[in-house]
C-alpha cells in the first residue's frame, strides 16, 4: 500500500464487467483511497491506439480490482473511464505496491 500521506483524495469505482444487451454492464461502485493527479498525456490504451488521457489515479490497495473501461468518479465529481490499469511493484519503485490507472 502507498503512503497514508499520499492516499488524500477518494475515487468511486463501477467495475467495467462486460457487455449486455443495453451496452456496457458495471458492477456495484466501490470506494477507494487514492491519489489522483490531473495531467493531461498521452497514452496507448489496450489496442494499441493512442488516446489522451486527463488523469492518473494512484491507488494505494493493491488488492484492487479496477480493470480497463470502469467508471471512476474523481473527486472534482467528474466520471471518466479507464485507460490502463497497472500494478506497481514495491520492489522496483520507491512506492509501495499500488495500482496506477490512467483515465479520460
Amino acid at each position: 500500500m502507498l503512503p497514508d500521506r499520499l492516499m488524500r483524495h477518494t475515487i468511486t469505482v463501477q467495475p467495467y464487467i462486460g457487455s449486455g444487451p443495453g451496452g456496457r454492464v458495471f458492477g456495484a461502485p466501490v470506494t477507494y483511497r487514492a491519489y489522483v493527479q490531473d495531467k493531461r498525456q498521452l497514452v496507448r490504451n489496450a489496442a494499441g491506439q493512442e488516446v489522451v488521457s486527463e488523469a492518473t489515479a494512484y491507488v494505494g490497495d493493491p488488492a484492487a480490482n479496477i480493470p480497463a473501461d470502469s467508471k471512476v468518479t474523481v473527486p472534482a465529481g467528474r466520471t471518466a473511464l479507464v485507460i490502463t490499469a497497472n500494478r506497481r511493484e514495491g520492489a522496483l519503485h520507491a512506492l509501495r505496491d499500488h495500482l496506477e490507472i490512467t483515465l479520460t
